[in-house]
């Protein structure tokens, strides 16, 4: 692993810590990812969320099924409208998940240092000595002496509804096992986890597969997450799936990352998706506590190098029912920016928590502190070496812009792009500013209509640190004479003034293609 000492920008005033944060029209450059589920699905609270700092929704199919999302999604659709505030929708797939089938929903009692046995017959009913699971298969998985966990969705750690279990014997397809620790399973969602066990099921389930080919499709959902996602092959699979359902041919695939394989196989993984999700809840069972940090810091860095987004995931679990964070968390959440990730995902916190818009609101401000002090001018460099020579026509100019911006203290980077490429390469550099990315449209044709290309693209932009998109008029290509674009960047400087982030006699680097070439020039803004 590379040297990922990203250390604070030198001096830091101990007076300045104690001065008032100034507010601004972006909580922050890094993005939030926030769950949407009962407590966070009225178009009220969505509103709030979105003002707070929310740019992506994540919609959790391991709980409530297409109609309760549905709901939820038309809510959504209504807050956007009301706050003017663009999100993007992320399904999150079941995957490989091992539940424990408790039809009469009733608290379990487990006591330490008695037996347990685990068995596939979900008709026999759960009880203080035996629970139903949902797999078959663990018999063969499992041996004598293994650990296996047994918590409720999204466990916080704080619970005392979690427990921990030891293999004693394999009978049958039933798996007994002593309890380790005494607790009492209550709720409706209970996940059992396997250290370093891989479990026989595919990444890709079948009821993942009719959600997406029905919900999914429905919704042109602009990110899949692929829970449990132990090789290239499972993104490769996933992608060929997608590209079968129309326009979900665009849609990203976000690896999840919770266990060994998806770690020993990290690099395959990071090549064939278009961003990652380190799943730190079952990283933190299938790893050594004291080793989950090491994966996180050399993980980040491989995607900042690749130029894929890096997401964070459990952050300030105590807000699930408490106010405010342990300083250890809030810590830990500045830390996560301060290594390069770029979205912070939220999951008990705004699922079930009761705090959803103050977990939103308290982490886009730890986030917007820590990118004050996050060393830009050694990120650079080491990502520009890490790049090499000869750089790519594209990287060349991104780079460029990047530091020409930072040089001539310019308050915004404003890029046009069709792809979203151009953009992503300018937050790769991790530029201090803000990039406006003006998505300009492309037209399609099937031989039966038209259709216009580009709110896919400026959506799933949401994710990436430093980016904000805003739509172009359809009317401007985005290669084009001067003319037309003089005036496409008129209406994005506008936006930029009524946004507030730019002012009078501000500097503005503005990166677009004339003709064949890709041109980065800076204007200076008068009354």
């Amino acid at each position: 692993m590379q040297a990922n000492n990203l250390l604070l920008e030198e001096p830091i005033r101990m007076a300045s810590i104690l001065e008032p944060s100034k507010p601004t029209f972006f909580p922050a450059m890094t993005k939030i990812v926030g769950t949407l589920g009962a407590r966070s699905r009225s178009a009220d609270i969505i509103s709030s969320c979105l003002k707070a700092g929310m740019s992506v929704a994540r919609f959790d199919f391991s709980w409530g099924n297409a109609e309760f999302h549905q709901e939820t999604l038309e809510n959504l659709k209504a807050a956007v409208k009301s706050t003017k505030k663009l999100c993007a929708v992320m399904l999150d797939t079941i995957g490989p998940e091992l539940q424990v089938v408790n039809k009469t929903e009733g608290p379990i009692p487990l006591e330490a240092d008695t037996l347990l046995v685990l068995t596939p017959d979900q008709d026999k009913k759960s009880s203080s000595n035996l629970l139903p699971i949902n797999f078959s298969g663990l018999s063969k998985a499992v041996k004598k002496g293994d650990t296996i966990f047994i918590g409720q969705y999204l466990f916080t750690g704080s619970e005392t509804t979690s427990v921990w279990l030891e293999v004693t014997e394999i009978n049958g397809e039933d798996v007994v096992c002593l309890i380790k620790n005494s607790a009492v399973l209550s709720g409706s969602l209970y996940t059992l986890h396997v250290s370093q066990i891989r479990i026989d099921l595919p990444s890709l389930t079948d009821d993942d597969k009719k959600v997406i080919s029905t919900w999914g499709v429905r919704n042109n959902i602009d990110f899949l997450s692929l829970s449990y996602t132990r090789d290239a092959e499972d993104i490769r699979h996933a992608r060929e799936f997608l590209s079968k359902l129309g326009e979900l041919h665009q849609t990203q695939i976000f690896a999840k990352i919770e266990n060994v394989e998806g770690l020993n196989h990290f690099d395959e993984i990071l090549q064939e998706a278009d961003g990652i999700i380190i799943s730190r809840g079952n990283l933190g069972i299938d790893l050594p506590p004291e080793k989950v940090f090491l994966f996180q810091k050399a993980a980040v860095y491989k995607c900042n190098m690749a130029g894929k987004p890096a997401v964070i995931t459990r952050v300030v679990d105590s807000m699930t029912d408490n106010l405010r964070p342990t300083r250890a968390e809030a810590t830990d959440v500045a830390n996560a920016i301060l290594d390069g990730s770029d979205a912070i995902l939220l999951g008990a916190e705004t699922l079930r928590g009761l705090y959803p818009v103050e977990a939103i609101s308290i982490v886009g401000k730890i986030c917007a502190e820590a990118e004050k002090v996050f060393n830009q001018d050694l990120y650079f460099k080491k990502t520009v070496k890490y790049v090499g020579e000869p750089m790519s026509h594209l990287e060349s100019i991104a780079s460029s812009a990047v530091r020409a911006a930072i040089k001539v203290k310019a308050s915004v980077i404003i890029c046009f792009t069709s792809s979203g490429r151009a953009a992503r390469l300018l937050a790769k550099y991790r530029p201090t500013m803000p990039v406006i990315s003006v998505v300009v449209p492309r037209l399609k044709t099937n031989q039966l209509r038209w259709t216009f290309s580009g709110a896919f693209e400026a959506r799933q932009s949401l994710i990436v640190r430093g980016l904000f998109p805003m739509l172009a008029d359809p009317r401007h290509p985005a290669e084009s004479t001067s003319a037309t674009n003089e005036s496409i960047l008129k209406v994005a400087l506008d936006h930029g003034k009524a946004s507030g982030l730019i002012k009078a006699h501000d500097r503005v680097v503005v990166c677009q293609k004339v003709g064949d070439a890709s041109v980065v020039k800076i204007i200076e803004l008068d009354d």
